[in-house]
């Protein structure tokens, strides 16, 4: 089905980064989506592409300078910073960056984003080096707070020849995300500004030997879903994932693990400044005590493999000081409600989504229906696809979160864990 979008006016501000040349394309994916939008451009925009082809496509002159003396004989820039219902910056070089962290305004472009009460949104472009520039991560950071929305960046080959995060996301989705709230059932762009959310998802593969493993039936589609969905709330997203066949969302910085120890190691090494956990990967119970370096041959007519415990991700996340908030998955084939609640209260987590599974639900499906349970409240979200689901989740998430992980309708843990 093509949902038709209301008309928005989007002012695309460019500036002097190699992506500066996708636009044009950007600018023909808005219209197309029934977006009026003009342009304005920084000097270094000017070098990567030129005024005249994004005048063609946008059918609107375009603005480069504050020191338009026609433009602004009408104070130019005021009206274009209340035209605009939406401003979006791509690419968003690292030195635009720090002049809008600051206040700065010395040209068009940042003076329309002070000026402009649009919500802006932006598109990091930049060497993966620059990206993770402390400076840069700063400058990030204050400005989300201010409820500024980043848009990416991906990962992916940039122009320096190097890979890494910091690529700008691609024209289509920038499209699409800029304007997906006018869509009845999207989430909120700012839901979860500034915050920094972990996903975990897919399944562990614990080795037997160099080509055999122990895994289990996990798609890693929920998991997805959900980082995909919490990119979408406006958070800094980082997925975990184990070995699956899905493209990551964009926007999300996606990294493979495939052992449950590789897990925790990932896990742990990137918690300290998450604010929401969400444990969603189907992580091994146990793991070979040892696994063989070559390929064990048949030569008995039965083998035994000694398992030990693999570590317990999620209540490891659950148990540390002045943790984030962390939400844990309960499959079950029976008694989903005892098992969630133990669960819920074993782990010490503050929030549980619990699932049927087997018979053709949950693993390897586009849909699924969930039962939700927190400290002292519950809610049910019946059968959907895999993403509406996720952003109903991840609205809910948000709310207990910002309520300080608490809830007006009260249940007793230990007398529903042991219920039948």
């Amino acid at each position: 089905m093509v949902i038709m979008m209301k008309p928005r006016n989007v002012l695309l501000g460019i500036t002097g980064g190699i992506a500066a040349y996708k636009t044009p394309d950007l600018v023909r994916r808005l219209r197309e989506q029934g977006a009026d939008v003009q342009v304005v451009m920084t000097d270094g925009a000017t070098h990567f592409v030129t005024a005249t082809s994004l005048q063609a496509v946008s059918g609107h002159p375009v603005r480069t300078s504050l020191w338009d003396a026609d433009a602004e004989a009408a104070m130019g820039h005021i009206e274009l910073a209340r035209w605009a219902d939406r401003v979006l910056v791509a690419p968003a070089t690292a030195d635009f960056l720090a002049k809008l962290a600051t206040g700065s305004a010395p040209d068009l472009l940042t003076t329309l984003c002070l000026a402009t009460e649009a919500p802006i949104l932006l598109a990091p472009a930049m060497n993966h080096v620059m990206w993770s520039n402390p400076a840069v991560q700063a400058n990030c950071r204050v400005l989300e707070s201010r409820g500024i929305r980043m848009l990416g960046p991906g990962q992916g080959d940039q122009a320096c020849g190097e890979t890494g995060p910091g690529r700008m996301l691609e024209p289509a989705d920038l499209a699409a995300r800029l304007l997906q709230a006018d869509r009845g059932a999207a989430i909120h762009p700012s839901l979860l500004a500034g915050r920094r959310v972990l996903v975990t998802a897919g399944p562990t593969r614990e080795a037997i030997d160099a080509v055999r493993y122990i895994s289990n039936r996990s798609s890693g589609k929920m998991g997805y879903a959900l980082a995909e969905a919490a990119a979408a709330a406006g958070a800094r997203v980082t997925l975990l994932s184990g070995p699956v066949a899905i493209e990551a969302p964009a926007g999300v910085e996606r990294v493979f693990i495939e052992s449950a120890d590789e897990l925790f190691a990932a896990t742990h090494a990137r918690i300290d400044d998450i604010d929401i956990f969400i444990g969603a990967a189907a992580v091994a119970d146990y793991r070979p005590r040892q696994a063989a370096p070559g390929k064990l041959k048949k030569r008995t007519a039965e083998m035994h493999v000694e398992l030990v415990q693999c570590p317990d991700v999620l209540a490891s996340v659950a148990r540390l000081q002045n943790g984030p908030f962390t939400v844990g998955f309960a499959a079950e084939t029976d008694r989903l409600r005892e098992y969630a609640l133990s669960k819920l209260e074993g782990k010490q987590l503050d929030m549980i989504v619990a699932n049927e599974v087997g018979d053709g639900r949950g693993f390897d499906q586009d849909a699924n229906e969930v039962h939700v349970f927190w400290r002292t409240g519950e809610c049910a979200f019946p059968l959907t696809d895999k993403k509406t689901l996720a952003h109903q989740l991840i609205e809910l998430v948000a709310e207990r979160y910002e309520s300080g992980f608490g809830s007006v309708a009260a249940i007793d843990l230990p007398a529903l864990a042991s219920r039948d």
